[in-house]
């Protein structure tokens, strides 16, 4: 090790607390930027070159650095997304927070040939500027450089299964492994833009749900899960439920209303215009049942399922789903109980005297 390594070397230890406070500030920021963007990624990590590691690259490059700070990559910080559209929406946000030094960043997924397919990711060198975050302590936190890399899961899983194929085991490569290899990096690559391309369909699609709800048009929306937390959105069940606790002037506490998405699928509707006219039709019919159920209580508080789940029981017993219709309605939105056939078997004699069940 000559003389300008081992000055190097004394400038690495020398600066350890300061990469070991920017290792802590720069993962809590991008955490935190990521989560207030409602970014999800698989991974955000950060390391600290060894010693070892520092040691064997000056060995080879030593002579290229000055100083320590010379070294760009002494903090190295690695984002993993999902999707390929998500690396640069991170890349925004990273010019935004960091000060970026333009000429030793790269874009690797713009160097490959047109022939071939490599190993993808965008790497960042970036400052830490005082505006954003400054420590008297830590007097060179805002000019020692460090590097960003953002890359999605395929693609890291590509650079980690050709890193430890091409060169794990120091031999060369035959020019056929490496052509099929290049042929499985091209079918990833097109996965990765097929994840992002239906990923964008995907939120178009819920987009144009939402305004098709939005506008009345329910006969031209297919019930699913999607759109069924589309049509509760609007609150369809809200004008009975007021009806209802109006009765004993008690209040409404919300409650999930998905568990009822496959009640109406077990019951035939296939759009949420089926949905809408279903709960028309015996609407008040559920208010009516209601009325029995409350009308002898002093309930002041009632679900905001009472609306929906009064329209089911009231369409299966007029369309004579009887006690085991009602038994597994409740088994549906409540879970499989025992309690379920007493339910069933209260709410059928409660209902048995009323209007609907003789029509």
């Amino acid at each position: 090790m000559d003389l300008h390594t081992e000055y190097l070397l004394d400038e690495y230890d020398a600066l350890r607390p300061t990469l070991e406070r920017m290792q802590v500030i720069v993962t809590e920021l991008l955490e935190r930027t990521l989560q207030d963007n409602r970014i999800e990624v698989t991974t955000v990590k950060s390391r600290i070159k060894t010693r070892d590691s520092l040691a064997g690259k000056l060995a080879l490059k030593g002579s290229k650095y000055v100083s320590i700070t010379d070294v760009t990559d002494l903090l190295g910080t690695r984002i993993i997304t999902f999707y390929t559209d998500d690396v640069d929406r991170i890349a925004a946000i990273a010019e935004q927070l960091f000060d970026i030094d333009w000429e030793n960043s790269v874009d690797k997924r713009k160097l490959h040939d047109l022939d071939s397919f490599g190993y993808n990711s965008l790497h960042y060198i970036c400052r830490l500027p005082k505006a954003l975050y400054a420590d008297e302590a830590y007097p060179e936190l805002n000019s020692v450089r460090f590097e960003l890399q953002l890359r999605t899961t395929v693609q890291h899983a590509w650079a980690a299964i050709n890193h430890d194929i091409g060169y794990k085991t120091g031999v060369e490569i035959p020019r056929e492994y490496l052509r099929q290899m290049n042929r499985l990096a091209g079918v990833l690559e097109m996965a990765d833009d097929e994840f992002s391309r239906i990923r964008i369909a995907i939120t178009d699609y819920r987009r144009r749900v939402h305004q098709l709800v939005q506008d009345g048009q329910l006969d031209d929306v297919q019930l699913d899960g999607d759109t069924f937390n589309s049509y509760l959105q609007v609150r369809p069940f809200d004008a009975l439920n007021r009806r209802i606790a109006a009765i004993n002037q008690a209040e409404i506490q919300d409650v999930p209303l998905m568990p009822y998405l496959r009640v109406f699928i077990a019951m035939g509707c296939k759009t949420l215009g089926d949905v809408s006219r279903l709960c028309k039709q015996y609407t008040d019919d559920a208010y009516y049942l209601a009325r029995h159920q409350l009308g002898s209580t002093d309930l002041d508080i009632i679900s905001s399922a009472v609306g929906v789940q009064n329209i089911c029981i009231v369409c299966i017993l007029a369309q004579g789903g009887g006690k085991m219709g009602l038994t597994r309605f409740f088994n549906a939105v409540n879970g499989e109980s025992s309690q379920s056939e007493q339910l069933a078997e209260y709410t059928y004699n409660l209902a048995k005297s009323l209007p609907f069940m003789s029509r």
